[in-house]
């Protein structure tokens, strides 16, 4: 069974969501099942299919969060510390084409959120950035094309 790097805030929001799972959705979903069944024939009743069908999304998801949950090797990158770049890190990086300045926390892929400036370590800039210090150059294959990126800072936060 391999085990899910992921932070100490990745962890928790996984819980949160398996709890909010168990305890809201399910009983809620399970009322609109009781309520369509209330409505006659089932065989002809969308109500009651689409709820089962609710049902069984939710149940998938609850299963995967559980299998998450319990291979989860929680990293606590407060206690992380030197200059080369590993799981938990911030990276300041700088664009060498247009001297952008971009930071990113390289986190889990079950936590990764490129708007929050979080990326996951298996993504090609995560790949790319892991093992270098501060003054490094990386190149990325992007989508748009390669891209070149300087290492300005690596933290710890």
């Amino acid at each position: 069974m391999e085990k899910i790097p992921m932070t100490a805030a990745g962890y928790s929001t996984l819980e949160a969501e398996l709890r909010h799972r168990q305890t809201v959705e399910r009983p809620r979903i399970i009322q609109q099942i009781t309520e369509a069944r209330g409505h006659g024939d089932l065989a002809e009743n969308a109500e009651y299919h689409a709820a089962k069908e609710t049902q069984s999304l939710n149940e998938g998801r609850i299963a995967e969060l559980e299998d998450k949950i319990s291979r989860a090797e929680v990293i606590d990158v407060s206690k992380l510390k030197g200059d080369t770049v590993t799981f938990g890190a911030t990276v300041t990086l700088v664009d060498e084409d247009t001297d952008e300045k971009k930071v990113w926390q390289i986190v889990g892929e079950t936590e990764a959120d490129a708007k929050a400036g979080r990326i996951s370590i298996s993504s090609p800039l995560g790949k790319a950035l892991i093992g270098k210090k501060k003054g490094a150059s990386v190149e990325v294959n992007t989508p748009k094309g390669a891209k070149g990126y300087e290492v300005m800072k690596v933290e710890w936060r």
